[in-house]
């Protein structure tokens, strides 16, 4: 069974390199100039730690790149310099929420190093437990990256190009996150305005999936909020490259980025206690 490197196991990495652990997999990863938080979801994940970045490449037969969107292209930079000169021709699984225009961008500067891409994307909150979370695959080799024993994740090989598996990630991440993106902007303005309880009422009557365990969601979106930023640009380049207009999708990030510098965004996801009422969650996303 191939070792695989998981960069960087933060929030999402650790969760996949823990259902590669689950499946017998060998699985290894680096804390070189990674955070206290970074370290402690790597000890749940159970992945056995190497000094850095080049001890990763050169023992790794596969490297996946799961980093928040705009550090992507920088950290495939830093694996292709590691891999320069390795004897080793390791597969590089492109797995961000980038566009597919990013992921062609990064197989063109990986494959100088002997590397080659496979672009991935992943759909669903972090696998800790089976069943939550599904993984697209697209590239030459996909089928290799479906067939490794990822513990409870629904593998879907979607193409033999590299950017199919990040088309999907774009248009479903446009969907949920969009709808998140929409919620709390409304309940933001309902609280302003004083009328959040006839709002609630209003959405719960009409549309009760829309704010089914709305207190977790908002506050799952506060936390995140930092990250969906440039996931928000790259879904408003991906609607470029279609022909349709970026501009709804720049707005949202805005959205994002203005929720990132109030209160409720400083907590970590796997930090939410989830005993906050829905008011006070709205209160602390008024900057401060």
């Amino acid at each position: 069974m191939p070792t695989v490197g998981v960069v960087s196991p933060g929030a999402m990495g650790s969760a996949m390199a823990d259902a590669l652990v689950r499946g017998g997999a060998r699985v290894v990863a680096t804390l070189d100039g990674r955070s206290e938080r970074t370290a402690h979801l790597a000890e749940r994940a159970r992945v056995e730690l190497l000094p850095d970045l080049t001890a990763l490449v050169g023992q790794a037969d596969v490297i996946l790149s799961i980093v928040p969107p705009e550090a992507a292209t920088a950290v495939a930079e830093t694996v292709r310099y590691a891999a320069t000169g390795t004897a080793g021709k390791s597969l590089f699984v492109e797995m961000n929420a980038i566009s597919p225009a990013t992921a062609l961008q990064i197989e063109s500067a990986v494959s100088g190093a002997g590397l080659e891409t496979i672009d991935g994307s992943i759909s669903g909150p972090p696998p800790w437990n089976a069943g939550t979370t599904r993984m697209y695959l697209s590239g030459p080799r996909a089928q290799e990256i479906a067939a490794l024993p990822f513990d409870g994740v629904d593998r879907i090989v979607v193409g033999d190009g590299v950017g199919a598996a990040s088309a999907v990630k774009m248009s479903t991440a446009s969907v949920y996150k969009g709808s998140t993106a929409l919620l709390l902007q409304a309940l933001r303005a309902a609280h302003a305005n004083c009328v959040l309880e006839h709002v609630l009422a209003d959405l719960r009557t009409a549309a009760p999936e829309l704010v089914a365990n709305v207190e977790r969601r908002l506050m799952s979106g506060a936390a995140k909020s930092g990250r969906y930023v440039g996931e928000m640009r790259e879904i408003a380049a991906t609607q470029s490259a279609a022909g349709l207009t970026p501009t709804l999708f720049e707005a949202i990030a805005e959205i994002y980025a203005s929720l990132a510098q109030t209160p409720a965004a400083e907590r970590a996801p796997e930090e939410i206690a989830g005993d906050e009422s829905l008011s006070q969650i709205l209160g602390a996303m008024r900057r401060t």
